[in-house]
């Protein structure tokens, strides 16, 4: 039974703005004003610039499959079985990660207003309260589960919509030139550890890939939502640093929003900016919710994981089976708060997300030039570009972290080991039925 193709062009937009906008921003103008002082904002547009190279290259490759599966298929399609599996466990564990981590994030702000909530039962029964509302959604249909989605999009830019207004109105008149002193003063080390933040900031874009199987003319609908999702990014991310460094200064701290919305309004702005965060951080575990269960799909399609996972419910054609697993494991892990765990190795997931996405383009112009795709003019130039920033990104990590990748990629090795080895037994089981007959 086939998947219904319900996203378009704009609910595709719309998922991937609401998912690289997420709880992140909320902290991070303040590690970029601690980097760079007053030329952040600048920071933000050169990132943009950045990200757009492998948003390129996520177009051409994604824009030639029109199944579920997002990178995982990507590169399994591209260098074989163990690399597919290999991305796929990442992808799978930093959106496993994510979720429960935004759970307890909501919990934390909401926490300011009713402390009940913050511990025992209280807390155990909002967590399930937080995680069943989207996972029935979904499991109503993908139809249900994107809009569910898109108004928490819209509900979480509007706050900060709002913000941007406010500051504007009082400081847009009063901008002073940035002069090529302050721009060169943080040095190298300052704008490249910038730019390696910015770039986990703007990731997210890979997760409204999974789904793929249920949007409408992929070809087209892909390439577009990611142009108008990642202006529509870059402007809010640039003008939300230009108002808190006008509100503020380079003053460095935890909560440079509310400090910044503290001043534009007053007593209430704390307020305000604890509604904002709770309304992004459960934007961002619903649309958790929406992509890992179709990636989980895609593994189990192509007999990488229990063939289960491909049930469909019969009413509403939604992999129910996946949707209702993934989000008992992101309801576990925001109970125990092993999910922290999972965090330190988000960065470097991404990045070999995006990097394996970039070598895929240069795989599949020769395996498949002949595939109906968009081909970008220099594609493998933006490719090579795409892969020497992930590059860069992964050397930045720490032990710890590294060892934490390891890891996960013994976990899918022996994910890889397990599916072959039952791929072959059942090749010799039917190889004894076919001579038996």
């Amino acid at each position: 039974m086939p998947f219904v193709r319900a996203i378009d062009r704009w609910s595709m937009a719309g998922l991937i703005i609401g998912n690289v906008i997420g709880a992140g921003i909320f902290g991070l103008t303040g590690e970029l004003t601690r980097l760079l002082g007053r030329p952040s904002p600048l920071a933000m547009v050169l990132a943009a610039l950045g990200i757009a190279v492998i948003m390129a290259a996520i177009a051409e490759v994604a824009s030639q499959f029109s199944d579920a599966g997002g990178s995982y298929l990507y590169v399994r399609t591209s260098f074989g079985r163990f690399a597919g599996i290999l991305v796929g466990w990442f992808w799978l564990l930093s959106l496993l990660a994510a979720p429960a981590a935004c759970a307890n994030l909501f919990l934390a702000y909401l926490g300011q207003f009713v402390p009940v909530v913050g511990h025992g039962m209280a807390r155990a029964l909002m967590i399930t309260f937080l995680i069943a509302v989207p996972a029935i959604a979904n499991c109503v249909g993908v139809r249900s589960g994107a809009n569910f989605c898109n108004f928490f999009t819209v509900s979480k830019l509007l706050p900060l919509a709002l913000l941007i207004m406010l500051g504007l109105f009082r400081f847009g008149r009063h901008f002073e030139t940035i002069h090529v002193s302050e721009i060169t003063s943080p040095g190298l080390t300052g704008w490249l550890n910038a730019f390696l933040l910015l770039l986990f900031a703007y990731c997210g874009c890979e997760d409204t890939l999974a789904p793929m199987g249920e949007v409408r003319d992929p070809r087209r609908t892909v390439p577009f939502a990611l142009a108008i999702g990642l202006l529509v990014i870059a402007s809010i991310y640039s003008l939300l640093q230009f108002v808190t460094v006008s509100t503020i200064g380079n003053v460095s701290t935890d909560s440079p929003l509310v400090q910044a919305a503290t001043v534009l309004t007053g007593r209430s702005g704390a307020a305000f900016v604890a509604v904002a965060a709770m309304i992004s951080t459960y934007g961002t575990i619903a649309l958790a919710i929406l992509f890992a269960p179709r990636v989980a799909y895609a593994f189990s399609a192509h007999g990488d994981l229990p063939h289960s996972l491909t049930r469909l419910h019969r009413r509403f054609n939604t992999p129910i089976v996946a949707i209702v697993i993934f989000s008992s494991i992101v309801w576990l892990l925001a109970l125990s708060g092993t999910f922290l765990l999972l965090a330190a190795v988000a960065a470097g997931a991404v990045a070999i997300q995006y990097g394996a996405i970039c070598a895929a383009l240069i795989r599949l112009r020769r395996i498949q030039p002949n595939t109906p795709a968009l081909r970008l003019s220099w594609g493998p130039v933006f490719a090579l570009l795409g892969i020497a920033i992930c590059l860069v990104l992964i050397t930045r990590l720490n032990p710890r972290e590294l060892l934490l990748m390891g890891i996960t990629a013994a976990i899918a090795a022996a994910n890889w080991a397990l599916a072959r080895k039952y791929e072959m037994s059942k090749m010799k089981t039917d190889v004894a039925v076919a001579s038996a007959k």
